[in-house]
């Protein structure tokens, strides 16, 4: 359930933030321009526009890292869960299919003799 309202929320967080950050105007017009920047200056002022769209930038900003941060804490969660279960069989002998055995080393084998047996010494 929270995971799902985190992702819906970080989505359009996302999708907003690149909308803000592509409707700034930069040094050389940028995209704002594209979208009726001279109109924005009109409504809001001649700095008034960078001023809304600068803090709704940073807002949205600090929403985006709140929610990236909060779904690989969530997402994480399953591997803290597991990792306990595996200590907590490890404690009672369960769990020990996946652990190394060191290997001994193999004897060596008998010296070959000179003579084959059956040869008869001819």
């Amino acid at each position: 359930m929270i995971t799902t309202l985190l992702d819906i929320v970080h989505i359009f967080v996302c999708a907003f933030l690149m909308l803000v950050v592509l409707l700034q105007q930069g040094k050389g017009g940028g995209m704002g321009a594209a979208f009726g920047g001279g109109a924005t200056a009109q409504v809001f002022g001649g700095r008034g526009a960078g001023n809304i769209l600068t803090r709704a930038t940073a807002v949205c900003a600090g929403i985006f890292m709140l929610t990236s941060v909060s779904l690989a804490y969530v997402s994480s969660s399953g591997d803290r869960d597991l990792k306990a279960r595996i200590v907590e069989d490890q404690r009672k002998g369960k769990g020990n299919e996946g652990t190394r055995v060191k290997a001994t080393k193999p004897k060596p084998a008998a010296a070959p003799s000179d003579t084959a047996p059956g040869a008869g010494g001819k």
